[in-house]
């Protein structure tokens, strides 16, 4: 004999109806995300939320391992004084799948510095995405791995990847084949959650997104040179005359030296 409440479920069965799932399940699972290392470059004077960024978002995805990369193991002071402390070093740190560069002044220095282009090189080789946050496209690009690619930077300083043979984009977020670029500083949580969803679907990144209440409403108009005042536009630009053009200077040495080899 079959019970009243099974009469219902067969009818619904056979009308297409799916029953509703038990209490504390879900009728869908989701994927489990594959395990995957992120490397993030640490430098001296780098801007501390190109790396605290990527990282918070990152960080939140189930099964993926994160390592500080350093020249040493010594903690690494950022441009506004933050230390942090690197996990490994570049001699020690394992193959990534996600490499991650921040910008920042310390990141104009390292253009320069043979060793952290050998590495950038290495790791983004045989890594799966490749992230230049704000500065840090420069970097990249000074490694000879922007070559005939899009790619965006700090507005400040993105028309200086034309050095590198790079089309520039003013985007907030640009992808060019595994390469994800961003604008300023806090474009670097939108690249994260952006290569979250790519890789494992976008209801990991909604969830994180959310889990870090991410729903940027600045107290006023502006945060670009578009969209800011142009009396503010032209402070900030006084105000960083001299870096600007210490970092030309620096990016014609990298440029010439990437033409020479």
């Amino acid at each position: 004999m079959i019970g009243r409440r099974h009469a219902i479920a067969m009818s619904a069965l056979a009308a297409g109806i799916r029953p509703a799932a038990a209490a504390g399940t879900t009728s869908e699972q989701e994927p489990k995300p594959r395990p995957r290392q992120v490397n993030i470059v640490l430098v001296p004077r780098m801007v501390q939320l190109d790396v605290t960024g990527p990282f918070e978002v990152l960080a939140r995805v189930p099964g993926w391992s994160i390592s500080l990369v350093a020249a040493t193991l010594e903690p690494v002071r950022t441009d506004r004084g933050l230390r942090i402390t690197p996990d490994v070093t570049r001699e020690s740190a394992v193959p990534a799948d996600l490499l991650v560069v921040p910008g920042g002044t310390g990141t104009d220095f390292a253009m320069l510095d043979p060793e952290w282009i050998a590495f950038v090189r290495r790791q983004a080789a045989s890594a799966e995405h490749v992230f230049g946050i704000c500065t840090g496209s420069l970097l990249l690009g000074a490694a000879g791995l922007l070559q005939g690619r899009r790619a965006g930077g700090h507005w400040q300083a993105r028309d200086l990847l034309t050095q590198f043979g790079a089309t520039v984009s003013n985007e907030r977020l640009t992808v060019d084949g595994k390469y994800y670029t961003s604008g300023g500083v806090t474009s670097g949580i939108d690249v994260a959650l952006r290569v979250v969803a790519d890789l494992e679907g976008e209801t990991v990144a909604r969830k994180i997104q959310l889990a870090i209440e991410y729903d940027p409403h600045p107290p006023f108009p502006g945060g670009t040179p578009y969209t800011s005042p142009p009396d503010i536009v032209q402070a900030v630009l006084a105000d960083t005359r001299a870096r600007r053009a210490e970092r030309e200077g620096m990016v014609a040495q990298a440029a010439a030296r990437l033409g020479q080899n």
